[in-house]
């Protein structure tokens, strides 16, 4: 028996399905997990000694690769100093500064120690300042597990087809409006009959969590517009895509400005962190300014903090999203020819160093076209890539993301694998 099957038999005993988050457990794709003794740049190691390419990435954190010196040195220097206080520090005032100029419409911020907390918190703020009850998201859209938004989910949701979780009140469920991305006339429906019940749209303005999926030209513009004439607000969810489809998020790239934004991942650097802000006189109906609560014990954790200042400043380099655009546009190069030459249908949605192949041959743009994809195949090349070295989500509806630890080795070495896998599934 291996050591990660061991390990796995133990943590079964001890923990549901003998993971912390549900889609490690490779349930999408069968088998079992490996567990991780270490990584370092662009790959990853199991406890057995297998070395690994790492286009995973912790879910979409790591833009820097694993490791990187600046983020552990700044970590071990913060960790000198005490790892938490449960009072304010420096550290927190800078990064508050650093998001705020990156991201011009976040005029006022609250870092919180999770994306789910972020997602909550901005929804309860919408509820809070609008006086309005109902939430419009999308279906495949994942903005955490907080009841009031883990309605038709993507992510771990779509993987193990559970539209709603149990343990969620239908009279929550209820104030949570569900519409299909990139459809805008069925947003303008919805307005028209319930908007004055609507408090915000939420969106991830480029899906993530059913796979990669853009905006439609005009969606994201045509959701402000509605919002607007009908006093709602509009979120942007950009736990995923801040800071990584360009240093001002997915709002910068599109050229649209939210009332409200999260985020999360890459602002931590690798560690537990969130955040959530927006427009000044949104942000001070927030305790203690205002009526809405929200709260933390390890709000602005000092390592976290440090670890996202070393990472947004080495993002600061203006040729970093030129390299990242360059690995993404190898990749999708490569995982498009690699199925060519199989005669696999793919589709490959990419912005930036995020994107997703689906087995799939026609055009992906919302969840109902994501649905079709042959799981079963996905399932085949992921251990097929796997067994060749190259470690991607365990589910057909994620990313996968290119960091600047990859190099166009890597990318090439990947490609390679992709041949023989699609060869094999």
């Amino acid at each position: 028996m291996s050591q990660s099957d061991a390990l796995f038999e133990a943590a079964q005993r001890l923990i549901p399905g003998g993971v912390n988050s549900p889609v490690r457990a490779f349930r999408a794709v069968g088998g079992k997990p490996f567990f991780v003794a270490r990584a370092e740049g662009a790959r990853i190691w199991d406890v057995d000694g297998r070395s690994y390419l790492d286009f995973l990435g912790s879910w979409g954190p790591l833009i820097l690769g694993h490791a990187p010196a600046a983020v552990v040195e700044a970590v071990s220097e913060a960790a000198r100093r005490g790892t938490s206080y449960g009072a304010p520090t420096a550290s927190e005032v800078e990064i508050a500064e650093v998001i705020s100029r990156a991201l011009p419409s976040i005029e006022m911020l609250r870092l919180v120690s999770s994306g789910t907390e972020a997602a909550m918190s901005a929804i309860r703020l919408a509820r809070g300042a609008t006086g309005r009850d109902a939430i419009v998201k999308f279906e495949g859209c994942y903005h955490g597990h907080a009841d009031s938004l883990l309605v038709k989910a993507g992510s771990g949701g779509a993987t193990f087809s559970l539209p709603d979780s149990a343990g969620v009140p239908p009279s929550l469920a209820a104030l949570t409006v569900t519409l299909p991305f990139n459809d805008l006339e069925a947003v303008r429906r919805t307005f028209d009959a319930r908007g004055s019940e609507i408090a915000a749209v939420i969106v991830e303005p480029v899906a993530g969590n059913m796979g990669v999926v853009p905006p439609a030209p005009g969606f994201l513009g045509g959701l402000r517009e509605l919002t607007t004439r009908h006093g709602a607000l509009l979120i942007f969810d950009e736990v995923i895509t801040g800071f990584r489809v360009a240093y001002g998020g997915a709002q910068s790239l599109y050229g649209v400005r939210p009332d409200l934004t999260c985020l999360g991942k890459i602002i931590g650097g690798g560690l537990p962190v969130g955040a959530y802000g927006g427009r000044r006189d949104l942000m001070t109906h927030v305790s203690p300014l205002g009526g809405v609560y929200q709260a933390g014990t390890l709000s602005g954790n000092p390592l976290a903090v440090a670890a996202g200042l070393a990472t947004l400043r080495a993002l600061q380099d203006p040729s970093a999203y030129r390299r990242l655009e360059a690995l993404g546009a190898r990749l999708q190069a490569g995982l498009e020819g690699a199925a060519r030459e199989a005669g696999v249908p793919l589709t490959v949605n990419r912005v930036g160093s995020m994107l997703t192949g689906f087995f799939t041959g026609g055009a992906v743009t919302d969840f109902a076209s994501a649905k079709p994809s042959d799981t079963a195949r996905y399932a085949k090349f992921f251990h097929a890539m796997l067994a060749r070295g190259v470690f991607l989500a365990a589910s057909q509806f994620e990313a996968a993301f290119v960091s600047l630890a990859h190099s166009e080795a890597d990318i090439d070495s990947a490609a390679q694998a992709a041949r023989q896998a699609l060869g094999a599934a």
